[in-house]
């Protein structure tokens, strides 16, 4: 993803176009797209907006909703698998995501799943 232009580069567009200059003027004087200096134009005009906005994909997960749900889950059984969980969620609250999605979500929060054997070792015998 390309950078926001410097703020500098915007407050002098934005004084330029609020000194009576087209915004379309002052893009080719300045060297940018005609729609960013549009835009920047607009923003300034009616909101009072200067600054750049937040660049990328919102913040939050759909799970952060349903956290209470979750972590009600992993107390009533500890050993629940992710399997179960996404099972979970999808017939009693009508959420459908993958597994891989809320083990991320789970190890954001500090938790982690170990994979435990479903029988205990064997070491009465050698294995090499």
């Amino acid at each position: 993803m390309a950078r926001a232009y410097s703020d500098d580069l915007r407050v002098r567009v934005l004084e330029a176009v609020a000194a009576g200059a087209s915004a379309r003027s002052v893009a080719a004087r300045f060297g940018i797209g005609v729609a960013t200096a549009i835009i920047w134009a607009r923003r300034a005009r009616q909101d009072g907006e200067r600054t750049a906005r937040r660049q990328g994909k919102p913040r939050g997960s759909r799970l952060d909703a349903h956290e209470a749900f979750i972590l009600a889950m992993i107390d009533a059984a500890k050993d629940i698998t992710l399997n179960e969980m996404v099972a979970r969620l999808k017939v009693e609250r009508a959420l459908a995501i993958e597994r891989s999605a809320l083990s991320t979500w789970l190890r954001s929060r500090g938790w982690t799943f170990k994979k435990s054997p479903p029988m205990r070792w064997s070491r009465s015998v050698r294995i090499s």
